[in-house]
């Protein structure tokens, strides 16, 4: 991991970079901004040895925020179905803050599997030149156009600011704070039916330690022009495999119900070959994974392996 740097971290209670500033708070100096509307969310943050400021990155007004960060890991996003406010927090804001930090050695700015073009294959590994297009998801509605807006930022910012930039395309991320997996998890311990918009719905599941393991070496790959890579786990897993998974796991039967949405994406599998080649394979494998995040929230259901 990364040590004696200056990081600044964005959405720093999220459930992505709340794990990052968590492995990276011991041996550097960690700034974290977000809105913050949760006082108790803040001093979470701030108990990890977080300095935090409380920051709307889409009005641009950084305060006191200082600007000498040696890395910039640009984690926060708007989920919101507000097209003009997707485009001025996720666009806008990042170019506002990638000025903010130009003078970083690298940056590291999230994006989302999600940014590419429906494949009538759910199967189909998008590559980081497959076409980009409006992914359709019923929620929240402008993501992937945000997103793709976001990257065209990102990289006029690098291109100008002689920044380098890692633009990583995040799969389906989980571990002890939650993630889309954990969301079935909880549905089909509860009794729940679960909905899927497709069978088979495919993802590329990563978990935190990977992530985290994985950090610094993209950030060394960062580059002026931008280096784009998806940021997803190396197996495919439907949700009908890992909600039956889950059932197991918990000794009871998961009931997924095929809602269909048309013009949606029907499937997230993000290539890993070009990201492979520069963190190395993924060490958590996703049964594993699963069955940790299970017996953590289920302690008294799931028998840790």
């Amino acid at each position: 991991m990364l040590s004696g740097e200056k990081i600044l971290v964005t959405g720093p209670a999220g459930r992505i970079a709340f794990g990052l500033a968590r492995s990276l708070a011991a041996d550097n100096e960690v700034w974290g901004i977000a809105r913050f509307g949760d006082a108790a969310t803040r001093a979470e943050v701030e108990a990890l040895g977080v300095t935090t400021r409380a920051v709307d990155i889409g009005d641009g007004d950084f305060g006191d925020l200082p600007t000498d960060f040696t890395y910039l890991l640009h984690i926060a996003a708007d989920f919101g179905d507000d097209y003009e406010r997707a485009l001025r927090v996720n666009a806008e804001g990042t170019g506002l803050l990638l000025a903010h930090c130009r003078d970083a050695k690298a940056a590291l700015v999230m994006s989302t599997v999600t940014v590419y073009k429906p494949h009538p294959d759910p199967w189909h590994p998008f590559r980081e030149d497959d076409p980009l297009g409006d992914a359709g998801l019923p929620h929240p509605k402008p993501y992937s156009i945000g997103k793709i807006a976001e990257e065209a930022v990102a990289r006029y910012c690098a291109r100008a600011f002689d920044l380098p930039v890692t633009i990583a395309r995040m799969g389906s991320a989980y571990g002890d704070r939650g993630g889309l997996p954990a969301s079935y998890l909880h549905a089909i311990a509860a009794g729940q039916q679960v909905p899927a918009r497709w069978d088979p719905l495919p993802y590329t599941p990563i978990h935190d330690d990977d992530i985290a393991a994985h950090l610094e070496p993209l950030l060394d790959a960062a580059g002026v022009p931008a280096a784009i890579v998806n940021w997803a786990g190396d197996e495919a897993v439907s949700v009908q495999q890992w909600s039956a998974y889950f059932g197991e796991l918990l000794g009871v039967d998961a009931d997924v119900v095929v809602e269909p949405v048309p013009g949606a994406s029907i499937g997230s599998v993000g290539d890993h070959t070009k990201r492979s080649s520069i963190t190395g394979p993924c060490r958590v494998h996703w049964q594993d994974g699963f069955r940790r995040m299970a017996a953590q929230f289920y302690p008294d259901r799931v028998k840790a392996a």
